[in-house]
């Protein structure tokens, strides 16, 4: 084998798991807008992140997920939809506050809202 040919063999062989590599499919990115802060939201993003893992999408191994807060102002929302508009996600998550401005910047990207129901535990079953 000549010096070329082998240069060529060496070249191809490093360049293959490039190209196997560039053929994967993008990870699927999923959009989590709030309108409050990332503290007050510890349980829910807990919640949604376990409903996932049941699915069988895992943070980081088969899905990302793109967190974006108001910080409490509702006035931020349309920046920040937008924002994952741009990034192209696959869906969009959020509270029921958040959907007009997702509903406003897209009609293409999937829009999931979550809403939340509180049972009053500090009352007694009744018999």
């Amino acid at each position: 084998m000549n010096r070329r040919a082998l240069i060529s063999l060496l070249g191809g062989a490093a360049a293959w798991p490039l190209a196997a590599r560039a053929q994967q499919p993008a990870m699927p990115v999923i959009g989590f807008l709030n309108a409050t802060t990332a503290v007050d939201s510890v349980y829910r993003v807990s919640a949604f992140r376990d409903g996932l893992k049941e699915a069988g999408f895992i943070d980081g191994h088969n899905v990302a997920i793109e967190f974006r807060w108001a910080e409490n102002k509702l006035d931020r929302l349309p920046e920040l939809v937008a924002d994952l508009v741009r990034r192209h996600v696959a869906v969009i998550v959020g509270q029921q506050v958040t959907m007009r401005a997702a509903r406003a910047a897209t009609s293409t990207i999937p829009i999931v809202f979550v809403s939340t129901y509180r049972r009053n535990c500090s009352r007694s079953p009744t018999r």
